[in-house]
């Protein structure tokens, strides 16, 4: 078994690394951390001596447990109703957490990016991320996910179709002045309750999705078009709503959280093309809030 001091190293070296993979790998903070946990406790009852690579060994660990949290996740979200959406990060301040309980918060774990690795396969997902995310060369990848290089080769270059695809509509493209300057603006159209306010700020082509705890049948569908994704904007986080809107760094990137009542009620991220926003995504599962909610009060 590794000895304490081996573990605690092992711990504060590899703890945030491992958190960033398995985040990216299955989009949910919680289901990361206790993905990361059950690596750690595995190494805690193993013995170190002929591991040549921890952090190599601790990766394989995770990432095989990823894949199998996302073959089961997949049956589950196939009965879910409405959207399934990522849960969503509040970017911290830089010395409000611990290091190694932070996920790195770049382009890769954007909303528009996790929903795109959510409509891979298992692993397709786990390949893509290790390979071209993490830069693991597919020889080591092959051995994480029992699959052969070729294989992992041809994984990924569906995978990357995928990405290609949504990067070819602009919703990976990230312009940071410009996604404030619109978040700034939806917030403050949607403050008059004025619905007309609103729509020079959507796409013509915009899509409006709520991600709610998969419950309502009333958003299994999305709205689609301007006056609709406004009218619902206005309905449900305008003034008579009794909603306050703040901007905040969400995964990366400029996005609002919406407050009822003093309390976290919703996350709203925006995707853009030529100025204009063509999604609108809503997390309002309050399970998938509880990380927001903790690094508010942090």
């Amino acid at each position: 078994m590794i000895d304490s001091s081996g573990f605690n190293e092992a711990w504060s070296e590899h703890h945030g690394f491992l958190l960033d993979v398995a985040y990216r790998l299955l989009g949910s903070y919680s289901d990361a951390e206790d993905i990361v946990q059950e690596a750690f406790s595995r190494l805690l009852r193993t013995d170190l001596d002929p591991i040549e690579d921890v952090r190599a060994w601790l990766v394989v660990v995770v990432s095989r447990l990823c894949l199998d949290q996302l073959r089961s996740a997949r049956v589950r979200h196939e009965s879910y109703i409405g959207p399934w959406f990522p849960e969503p990060l509040l970017q911290l301040e830089a010395d409000s957490a611990d290091p190694a309980d932070v996920v790195t918060l770049d382009e890769s774990v954007r909303m528009a990016m996790l929903i795109v690795l959510e409509r891979m396969s298992p692993a397709e997902r786990v390949v893509f991320v290790l390979h071209d995310i993490f830069e693991f060369p597919f020889e080591k990848v092959a051995e994480m996910v029992d699959r052969t290089p070729a294989a992992c080769r041809q994984l990924a270059s569906r995978a990357r179709r995928r990405v290609k695809a949504e990067d070819a509509n602009g919703r990976l493209k990230l312009d940071r002045v410009e996604q404030q300057r619109i978040v700034d603006a939806f917030i403050a159209a949607t403050a008059t309750g004025d619905v007309s306010k609103l729509l020079p700020l959507l796409d013509p082509s915009v899509i409006g999705w709520a991600d709610v705890g998969g419950t309502l049948a009333a958003v299994r569908n999305p709205n689609v078009g301007p006056q609709k994704v406004g009218n619902g904007v206005m309905y449900f986080f305008g003034p008579a709503s009794g909603s306050i809107l703040e901007r905040r760094n969400i995964n990366g990137e400029p996005g609002i959280v919406v407050y009822r009542g003093g309390e976290v009620a919703a996350v709203i991220a925006l995707t853009l093309k030529a100025g204009a926003i063509t999604r609108v995504y809503v997390v309002a599962d309050a399970r998938k809030l509880e990380h927001v909610k903790r690094a508010l009060r942090s």
